[in-house]
C-alpha cells in the first residue's frame, strides 16, 4: 500500500494497493525464474491467500509442489510513502507435524533431480526445529548445494550437518551468536566461528550496507550501487537468488556475490519483491564493487 504520506490517528488512503505472492522462499523462486533458472517451489499453503499464492505462480510458469493445510496462509502488508517502508508482519499459524512429513517426502523424491536446495525463513510452529539439518543431508547425500537463510536455533541446527552455503542478515547473524555485533570485525568474527562450527560459506547482507563473505579462505566485501529505492522488501531473498544461480554457473563466492548484489539491488526498484528484470540485475552488476 503506498501513500503519499502517513498520517497518524488519521484516515489514510492509499493511492496504490497491490498484491502479489511473496513470502521469503516464493520470492526466491520468482528471482530466479526472472533469471533464467527452473526453480521448484515448496512450502505450505492453505485458504483463499493460499490459493491466491498458487494461481499467482501458475502464471508466472514456476514449477510447484505444495502441501495443502487447514491453516490459512498468512498476509503481510508493506506500507509505504515519501519517508519511510514499514512492514506489517501476521504471525503464521501452526501446522500439523504429519504436513511436515508430507513436505519432507517432496524434498526427498525431488533433491537428486535438482542442482540446489535452497531453506529460507523460519520454520512454521508444529514443525523440526531440525528441518533444515535433514534437508541439508538430504542435499549432501544426493550431492547438491544446500543453502540456508535463517537465524537461531533453526540455523545452529542446520551447521551440523555443514551447508553449502549460510546466509543470514546482521541482525539474525547477532541473534544466532548470542552477542551484539558492532563493528565490522565483529561480524568477521561470527563469520569466522559459524564457518568453524560447519558451514562451508557464509554470507552476511546488511541492508544497503556492504555485504561481507567468506569461503574459507578469502573474506570478500561487496558494495552496491546506490539507487532511489522503491520498495526494499525481498531485496535479502533476492541477493540469496542470484548467487545460487551464479554458484551453479561455475563463479566463486565473490562473483556470485558481486550478481548477488545485482539482484538485490534490481529488486528494490520494483514495488513489489521478487519482480525484477534480468536487464537491470546485469546493468547494475557492473556497477557493483567486490574487494
Amino acid at each position: 500500500m503506498v501513500f503519499r504520506k502517513l498520517t497518524p490517528n488519521a484516515v489514510n488512503r492509499a493511492v496504490t494497493t497491490l498484491d502479489t505472492p511473496s513470502g521469503k522462499i516464493i520470492n526466491v523462486g520468482k528471482v530466479l525464474k526472472a533469471l533464467g533458472a527452473h526453480p521448484i517451489l515448496t512450502t505450505f499453503l492453505g485458504g483463499l491467500n493460499g490459493e491466491f499464492i498458487r494461481a499467482g505462480l501458475a502464471e508466472r510458469g514456476i514449477e510447484t509442489c505444495f502441501v495443502a493445510v487447514k491453516s490459512p496462509t498468512r498476509q503481510c502488508i508493506t506500507v509505504i510513502d515519501d519517508s519511510m517502508h514499514m512492514e506489517l508482519v501476521e504471525e503464521s499459524r501452526p501446522v500439523n507435524p504429519a504436513d511436515f512429513r508430507k513436505l519432507m517426502g517432496i524434498i526427498k523424491s525431488r533433491v537428486s533431480t535438482c542442482r540446489a536446495v535452497v531453506m529460507s525463513g523460519t520454520i512454521a510452529t508444529g514443525g523440526p526445529v531440525t528441518l533444515y539439518r535433514d534437508c541439508v543431508r538430504l542435499a549432501t547425500k544426493a550431492g547438491v548445494l544446500s543453502v540456508v537463510d535463517a537465524q537461531r536455533t533453526a540455523l545452529t541446527e542446520a551447521l551440523k550437518a555443514g551447508p553449502g552455503l549460510i546466509k543470514p542478515n546482521r541482525t539474525e547473524l547477532a541473534a544466532t551468536v548470542g552477542r551484539n555485533l558492532h563493528s565490522e570485525s565483529d561480524v568477521i568474527r561470527a563469520m569466522r566461528e559459524l564457518y568453524e562450527r560447519g558451514a562451508q560459506r557464509v554470507v552476511v547482507t546488511a541492508g544497503s550496507e556492504p555485504v561481507l563473505a567468506f569461503d574459507g579462505k578469502i573474506y570478500y566485501r561487496v558494495t552496491a550501487p546506490r539507487i532511489k529505492v522503491a520498495n526494499p522488501i525481498g531485496s535479502g531473498d533476492a541477493f540469496g537468488a542470484g548467487v545460487v544461480w551464479r554458484l551453479l554457473r561455475g563463479d566463486d563466492l565473490g562473483e556470485a556475490c558481486r550478481w548477488g548484489a545485482a539482484a538485490g539491488t534490481a529488486n528494490a526498484l520494483s514495488l513489489m519483491p521478487g519482480e525484477l528484470e534480468r536487464k537491470d540485475v546485469e546493468r547494475l552488476v557492473k556497477k557493483v564493487v567486490v574487494r
